[in-house]
């Protein structure tokens, strides 16, 4: 189910939306697991919002059988299969990631419009100015551009950052899964040799 945080008696506190549990936590949703971004990045990925399992192991895309991380490196954005606790070093490869939602987690079905905050996307993609944002789901950039979008290269641009749909990589979404768009997009930020895709 879907949860929030709110801060009572100076706590900070995660409630299950169907009654089934009060979570104690120790931080602001934002600081469990923290934007992962800085200037000059290359493609800065953006979900909807945390999963359960993310949420409760402070890491992006660490659900097991999320293709994520296995996808960054098959396409060849990372030189290894890194483990999603290691989220905080993709900076090292000219990657950034942040959530569209920063103040609940759960299922993106549980999702309510509201929960999307995407003036503060916004915001964050204009200062740190990375080359693409790459959504990692249509319901992540639709909530993000306020209309229903295709995969691959939109026509829309932050500043100068492009925009870039994906399909999810969760295991909920397998029936959607198409890993050629994400090849696209690895061919964009670092092109191959003999790749007919161009920077624009």
């Amino acid at each position: 189910g879907l949860r929030r945080d709110h801060v009572e008696g100076g706590g900070d506190i995660a409630e299950s939306a169907d009654g089934c549990g009060v979570h104690d936590v120790t931080a602001a949703p934002a600081d469990l697991v923290p934007d992962v971004l800085e200037t000059g990045l290359s493609v800065v990925f953006c979900g909807t919002a945390l999963g359960a399992a993310s949420y409760e192991k402070r890491a992006y895309y660490a659900k097991p059988g999320n293709r994520f991380w296995p996808t960054l490196h098959e396409i060849g954005l990372t030189p290894r299969r890194l483990a999603p606790e290691e989220f905080p070093t993709v900076t090292e490869y000219g990657i950034g990631l942040t959530d569209v939602c920063k103040s609940a987690w759960g299922q993106d079905a549980d999702l309510a419009s509201g929960d999307f905050d995407p003036g503060a996307l916004r915001r964050k993609i204009t200062e740190f100015a990375p080359r693409y944002l790459a959504f990692t789901s249509k319901r992540a950039a639709a909530e993000f551009l306020g209309r229903p979008v295709d995969y691959g290269l939109l026509m829309d641009r932050i500043e100068e950052t492009r925009v870039f749909v994906l399909p999810s990589t969760s295991g909920l979404a397998t029936r959607f899964w198409d890993i050629s768009h994400w090849q696209d997009l690895a061919d964009l930020v670092f092109p191959r040799p003999g790749s007919a895709k161009r920077l624009s």
